[in-house]
């Protein structure tokens, strides 16, 4: 099973720092994640210097194939094979995660403007899990996908009702 992790455009040096921990990577081989893809953005870590440009670096650690990359021009794919998405709590990256009906667990950046991916992460708590960089493990470990509340389809209409209620009509 697959892991995809992403930071976004952001630096996100202690989430990509904790998911190649020796703790995370231990407890997603427990729950039989073997596979870890993670977008790395600008962040900052051990292995950023290998990983420059276009650059992709695929290597083994605690029994978990880990692939690291900076970016790509969309993450569909990516997240359409995982089995598992872990990323920041950008609205972006929730949206299309939680319309493809792909568990998620959401890790906050707290250096962020007013912490604004908190607030996101709270009012969408039915549909994801939260967690913070020091309980990902934990998280991980204790996460039930089929704990979460099914992501409502779109619906246009609901925009449109809104609008016609506040104009008056």
């Amino acid at each position: 099973m697959l892991t995809f992790v992403t930071v976004g455009t952001f630096q996100f040096d202690q989430l990509v720092q904790t998911v190649l921990s020796e703790a995370v990577l231990g407890a997603l081989r427990e729950r039989g994640y073997t596979e870890l893809v993670v977008q790395c953005g600008k962040s900052d870590f051990e292995l950023a210097g290998a990983v420059v440009g276009g650059n992709t670096v695929t290597l083994e650690r605690n029994g978990v194939r880990v692939e690291l990359w900076r970016s790509r021009e969309s993450l569909d794919a990516e997240y359409r094979r995982a089995d598992l998405v872990i990323g920041h709590a950008g609205a972006g990256t929730i949206l299309e995660v939680l319309r493809l009906g792909k568990p998620l667990i959401v890790v906050p950046n707290p250096t962020l403007l007013h912490n604004h991916q908190t607030e996101l992460a709270g009012a969408l708590a039915p549909y994801l899990r939260t967690s913070s960089i020091h309980d990902l493990a934990d998280t991980i470990a204790s996460s039930d996908p089929g704990a979460t509340q099914k992501f409502p389809s779109f619906d246009g209409s609901r925009f449109r009702a809104l609008v016609d209620s506040e104009m008056g009509f």
